[in-house]
């Protein structure tokens, strides 16, 4: 059985950063891809980003572009989501995804098999 837990969300004010780490645990955890999506209020569930376990090739959304990046560590199996210059529509619950299967399509929420309890990221404006 995989977990994964996230933490590092909190309050910020608009223009300021945060960090959230996704710890991931499990007898044999292994993923080809992990990724950040989020779920604003009201709003569908939607990508973030992601990256290539093999590689490190890492996969953005257009709005987050230039603002986000995501690290990971693989000796302590942790993925990491710098966010810069947040925004008040940054404001959403953000959920670590793990993909253990190899995919073409990482933006897919339905491609990643397990999933973090999510961490709330406000940003105040």
């Amino acid at each position: 059985q995989v977990q994964l837990v996230e933490s590092g969300g909190g309050l910020v004010q608009a223009g300021g950063s945060l960090r959230l780490s996704c710890a991931a645990s499990g007898r044999t955890f292994s993923a080809y891809f992990m990724g950040w999506f989020r779920r604003a209020p009201g709003k569908e569930r939607e990508f973030v980003a992601a990256i290539r376990w093999s590689d490190d090739s890492t996969y953005y959304a257009d709005s987050v572009k230039g603002r986000f990046t995501i690290s990971r560590d693989n000796a302590k199996n942790t993925v990491s989501l710098q966010m810069n210059s947040l925004k008040s529509e940054d404001t959403a619950v953000y959920y670590c995804a793990a993909a253990q299967r190899w995919t073409t399509q990482v933006m897919s929420a339905i491609r990643y098999n397990y999933w973090g309890q999510g961490t709330q990221v406000t940003v105040s404006s």
